[in-house]
C-alpha cells in the first residue's frame, strides 16, 4: 500500500478554525492522505472540499472521554454519517471496561457499528489508562461488536501509541479488526515502528512528516 495511505491527517484540537481545517484538507489533497480526521462540527465542511477525492472524511464520537450515554454516540455518529462521514472513530466507555462491565462496553460499540452500517467504526481504547488485561478484554469486545479497527489512543490524554501495546492488540485481534495507532507519532520512524508493529492505519496531525 503507498505509504500516505495509512494516514489519516488529523486535526481535533478545541481551537481548529475553518481557514485551518480548509489547509487540513488541501494537504489531504496534495499528499494523497487515507482521510482527514476532524471534530464532527466540521465534517460538511470537509465533505464538501473532498467531494470525489480519493480522500475520506473520518470523525470521532464521544469524544475523547467516552463517557457519555450511548444513545448519544449513536445520535451523534447518525449526524455525522447524514453530513458526509465515511469513517467513525468512537471512544469505548472506559470506566465500564475497568469496572468489569463487559456487556454494557459491548453494547455501547455495538449501537454505534449498528447504527454506522457500510461505515468502517473504529473503537479508541485510550491504552494509556489500561491494564494489558484490560487491553486483552476490550479488542475482545471489539472484535465481538464488529468494529472494523481499534485504535490505541485519543491523543488527548496522558500518552499516545505505544509499540507494546499495538504488538498486544495485533496479537489478540489476530486479523479480526485491523488496528489503528494514534498519538505521539510525529516522524519517519515513528510510524515505520507502529506499522512493524501491527499498525494498519495512522493518526497525526503531522501527516506530511511522516512521508519519506
Amino acid at each position: 500500500m503507498k505509504r500516505s495511505k495509512y494516514i489519516d491527517h488529523t486535526l481535533l484540537k478545541a481551537e481548529a478554525e475553518k481557514t485551518d481545517i480548509e489547509r487540513l484538507c488541501e494537504e489531504a489533497l496534495r499528499y494523497d492522505f487515507a482521510n482527514v480526521c476532524v471534530n464532527s462540527y466540521w465534517v460538511r465542511t470537509c465533505a464538501e472540499i473532498l467531494k470525489n477525492a480519493d480522500v475520506g472524511v473520518c470523525t470521532v464520537v464521544g469524544f475523547p472521554l467516552g463517557a457519555m450515554s450511548t444513545k448519544a454516540k449513536a445520535a451523534e455518529a447518525a449526524a455525522a454519517i447524514q453530513d458526509g462521514a465515511d469513517e467513525i472513530d468512537m471512544v469505548i466507555n472506559i470506566g465500564e471496561l475497568k469496572a468489569g462491565h463487559d456487556e454494557a462496553v459491548r453494547a455501547d460499540i455495538e449501537a454505534v457499528v449498528q447504527t454506522c452500517a457500510g461505515h468502517a467504526v473504529k473503537v479508541i481504547l485510550e491504552t494509556c489508562l489500561l491494564t494489558r488485561d484490560e487491553i486483552v478484554r476490550a479488542c475482545a469486545l471489539c472484535a465481538a461488536s464488529g468494529a472494523a479497527f481499534v485504535k490505541t489512543s485519543t491523543g488527548f490524554s496522558t500518552a499516545g501509541a505505544a509499540v507494546e501495546d499495538v504488538r498486544l492488540m495485533k496479537a489478540t485481534l489476530n486479523g479480526r479488526c485491523r488496528i489503528k495507532a494514534s498519538g505521539g507519532i510525529r516522524t519517519a520512524e515513528d510510524m515505520d515502528r507502529m506499522i512493524e508493529a501491527g499498525a494498519d492505519r495512522i493518526g497525526a496531525s503531522a501527516g506530511a512528516l511522516l512521508l519519506r
